[in-house]
């Protein structure tokens, strides 16, 4: 087993993978490091376990719209519009939480 460390937040993280999955757990990381300042961005900074909740479930959220735009396909293989749609509404989303803060 192999260990990368990535960095969210500004922050380093020790994360264990698969001999040879190192490269891909940085790109994964650098995508998720990316929604976590986009939510730290729109609602201050609220905590590193809120930033991270609130980015994995816009995550969850994109792969979800991804999924229901395009059943047929197979889950790496979403369309470009249909993530694109799942991003328009997660920012409206968030718009929302962060009015509520």
């Amino acid at each position: 087993m192999a260990t990368v460390t990535v960095e969210i937040n500004g922050r380093p993280y020790a994360v264990g993978c698969a001999d040879g999955q190192e490269e891909r757990v940085r790109i994964l990381a650098k995508q998720f490091d990316g929604h976590v300042r986009q939510v730290a961005g729109e609602v201050g900074h609220v905590g590193d376990i809120r930033l991270f909740l609130m980015a994995g479930l816009l995550l969850a959220d994109e792969l979800h719209e991804a999924r229901l735009a395009n059943p047929a396909a197979e889950p790496a293989a979403a369309t470009t519009d249909g993530v694109a749609e799942a991003l328009n509404a997660v920012a409206a989303r968030l718009e929302k939480i962060a009015q509520g803060l």
